[in-house]
């Protein structure tokens, strides 16, 4: 058998990684050497399948803590096929060992090791998550989607039993099938007699003498899954969806993990949205801002026809009630506030700076509020 990387290795991070960093690290990864991005390339293949497998361990603290202290043997009852790092004492710095010796005169629930039929349990299997990007007007009004994804499912050479094709596991001869062993320690002069999980079939009480080469006794092997997946209206930028199910496959008949898309959303060239409102800026000119006029809206649902009032200044801003996004899960929809930019004209010609001139000269106090009201403020102050 091949010998297996460090797990931590190979999503690059140091030992005692956190829950977050190990996530960050696996997500990193699968954009890396996802097989959608690298088609044909048996390389990507075999890494993504690589990490997979180190995360799936890693993210699970059970057997993040079996790794930590045994390694592969640890995980893995078909590596190594030895006894592993169970025998012996090792003194003080092993805490599993202080806390099998303090089960001995306690009872499994101080800080023992787990039940007998912890092993062979049916578990839940690891959720997985992925991104999409989508565009603004469909997460505005909803959409379907094709994603692509790698999870680990039953393998489909040994359906999921670890040994290779027309073989079976057998009862292991450590253990005798009961997946614990008794184990003889001598501490302070104290001779104590403590039960622990079978190093050589990792709790299970059956051993895999032929491991299947697929999956290499894992009973799990990566596959590539395609799901159609429904977009609901009004979902934001960065929001998560569950797909119940569609995650990893389960351990000893358990159900099967969860997968967790999220949602990115580009951002649009006109609209702006903050919460379930949209923001727009539309232009006008000079003279629609000063006398007023006809322009058309750009609205979520298409463009609609406005009358600019008489007199609209820079940043003056309208409402649209109902104009907006619609919530998630519900029939009400947001705000559209349109936000008017007097655009000043550049490029004039003589004539037309003397018809400003002339226009300028025209206008009295009456006709700038605001320049009026600044004047007679500084008066105030710099009499």
């Amino acid at each position: 058998m091949a010998e297996k990387r460090d797990y931590y290795e190979v999503l690059g991070i140091q030992k005692g990684a956190s829950e977050d960093e190990i996530k960050k690290a696996y997500r990193a990864s699968v954009k890396k050497y996802h097989p959608d991005l690298h088609p044909d390339d048996k390389d990507c293949e075999e890494k993504m399948k690589e990490v997979n497998e180190a995360y799936e361990c890693l993210s699970d603290p059970d057997k993040k803590a079996r790794y930590d202290q045994f390694g592969h043997a640890g995980v893995d009852p078909s590596y190594g096929g030895g006894a592993g790092g169970y025998g012996g004492f090792s003194g003080f710095g092993d805490m599993g060992d202080i806390g099998d010796i303090f089960s001995s005169f306690f009872g499994s629930g101080f800080g023992g090791t787990s039940s007998r039929s912890s092993a062979n349990a049916p578990r839940k299997g690891q959720d997985i998550g992925i991104e999409i990007d989508i565009d603004f007007m469909d997460a505005c009004n909803g959409v379907q989607k094709d994603v692509s994804f790698s999870k680990t499912d039953e393998c489909s050479d040994c359906h999921g039993t670890g040994a290779a094709p027309g073989t079976s596991s057998q009862t292991c001869p450590d253990c005798q099938g009961t997946g614990y062993v008794n184990v003889t320690q001598r501490m302070m002069g104290m001779v104590t007699k403590i039960q622990r999980p079978c190093a050589r079939c990792g709790g299970k009480g059956k051993v895999i003498s032929s491991p299947c080469s697929k999956c290499r006794g894992t009973g799990r092997a990566t596959t590539q899954k395609k799901l159609t997946v429904t977009i609901p209206a009004g979902i934001n930028d960065g929001e998560v969806l569950r797909q119940r199910g569609q995650g990893n496959v389960g351990i000893n008949g358990g159900p099967a993990g969860d997968l967790h898309i999220q949602v990115n959303v580009r951002p649009h060239e006109i609209f702006e949205r903050d919460g379930y409102d949209i923001y727009t800026e539309v232009p006008i000119t000079f003279t629609q801002a000063a006398l007023g006029g006809e322009i058309t809206i750009p609205c979520l649902d298409g463009n609609r026809p406005y009358t600019v009032k008489e007199g609209t200044q820079p940043g003056d801003k309208v409402r649209f009630k109902g104009y907006g996004v619609k919530y998630l899960n519900r029939s009400m929809k947001g705000d559209q506030y349109v936000v008017f930019n007097v655009e000043v004209p550049k490029n004039l010609n003589k004539k037309q700076k003397d018809l400003l001139k002339s226009f300028e000269e025209s206008l009295g106090n009456n006709n700038y509020n605001k320049r009026t009201s600044f004047i007679d403020k500084l008066k105030g102050i710099f009499p």
